[in-house]
């Protein structure tokens, strides 16, 4: 393919849209050899944001380069995400779209940039890729597992706490079970004198109606799955409970034996069409809910966002309780990326207050089309 050719591709494609993936251009006449692509995910299925964008982007690369087939694992029903990452790196695998946090079991430095009340405003959290932390990220995936990262995407930013009782304050938290998302969320919870439990999102419904546990601690979609179990749901602002973020990464092996013209097609539409879509989706999926079963009354069921002297609270008695975690579960090199983070993460939010994010400004109408072609029967 020509450099002509090449260079009106990405004029084309690598264009970001405001409300939905571009409209594909013609590509009869450019003879692109076809690819297969896996995608291996921990993210539910449909309608969830994340699938939502990863089948869209499925949907384009067929109509860019026909006769392609991607195919999308959702739930982590091909790989878990440590066992996809060996699998790139041999070569067995073609993309992956992770948790940081599930990340870190193979590798524990993803660790560093996970942790609540850090990035704390929409514009700090899409400015993550520009960290230089997420940029050692990158380096130390090529280098170290030959993984090459596209590009970070968000988890809801009003993941909290559920539960039959409104938990505000850390004496709300004190002596219940809680169900956690991970090692780095029962240092929080721990710090707040409950006792965390790790469970299957799938057993916890049950758990909660049976009293084996108190709590959850879930996402906005979790809280519309299981309200009936936990109608209280606080938020302790955005990223004031947990604080982790999916990446999506290409095995080197697959992607350096591509064709210059099959990749100058399909990193356009991962990293300035799929990645940026995922985003906006994610904010509108969140404000849909919010404005759903939100709630100014602490003392009525729904969504409870905390007042800032409620949500001071929480972070005075958490401190540091992630943050000493994760250097006690990370080799000595990371230990300064850890600080790192937090100075950037806490300088970006400073830097990008709510209001002046071009994600603010979705308009979050435009895209129920979407929503309602995927939506789950």
């Amino acid at each position: 393919m020509s450099a002509d050719i090449r260079k009106a591709i990405r004029r084309v494609t690598g264009s970001v849209v405001a409300l939905g993936f571009a409209a594909t251009f013609s590509t009869a006449a450019l003879a692109v050899d076809p690819v297969n692509i896996r995608i291996a995910s921990d993210t539910a299925g449909v309608p969830h944001p994340a699938a939502i964008a990863m089948e869209l982007f499925a949907e384009k690369v067929k109509e860019a380069i026909p006769g392609s087939e991607v195919r999308t694992y959702f739930a982590s029903s091909l790989y878990k995400i440590p066992e996809a990452v060996e699998a790139m790196t041999e070569g067995n695998l073609e993309m992956v779209w992770a948790q940081f946090g599930k990340t870190a079991v193979v590798d524990p430095y993803m660790n560093v940039v996970i942790g609540p009340q850090l990035m704390t405003t929409p514009g700090a959290i899409n400015s993550l890729d520009q960290f230089e932390t997420f940029r050692m990220l990158v380096d130390r995936f090529d280098k170290v597992h030959k993984v090459k990262l596209f590009g970070s995407a968000h988890l809801s930013f009003y993941m909290g706490a559920g539960g039959r009782q409104r938990l505000i304050s850390p004496d709300d938290f004190a002596g219940k079970k809680i169900r956690s998302m991970g090692p780095a969320e029962n240092a929080m919870l721990s710090a707040f004198g409950a006792s965390p439990t790790t469970m299957a999102f799938g057993d916890v419904p049950s758990a909660l109606q049976t009293g084996v546990i108190d709590g959850l601690l879930t996402s906005l979609g979790g809280f519309n799955t299981t309200k009936d179990q936990a109608p209280f749901f606080t938020v302790a602002g955005i990223n004031g409970i947990v604080g982790d973020y999916y990446w999506v990464g290409a095995s080197k092996k697959w992607w350096n034996g591509l064709k210059d013209d099959q990749r100058a097609i399909l990193e356009p539409l991962i990293i300035g069409e799929m990645l940026p879509w995922a985003k906006r989706a994610n904010w509108c999926n969140d404000k849909q809910l919010i404005d759903r079963f939100g709630t100014t009354d602490p003392t009525k069921p729904g969504i409870y966002i905390l007042k800032p002297e409620e949500n001071q609270k929480l972070a005075a008695t958490m401190g540091t309780a992630t943050q000493d975690w994760i250097k006690k579960n990370t080799p000595k090199g990371a230990h300064q990326w850890v600080d790192t983070f937090v100075k950037e993460a806490k300088a970006l939010s400073a830097a990008h207050p709510p209001g002046t994010s071009w994600l603010e400004e979705t308009d979050c109408k435009q895209l129920q089309p979407y929503f309602a072609k995927f939506k789950k029967k």
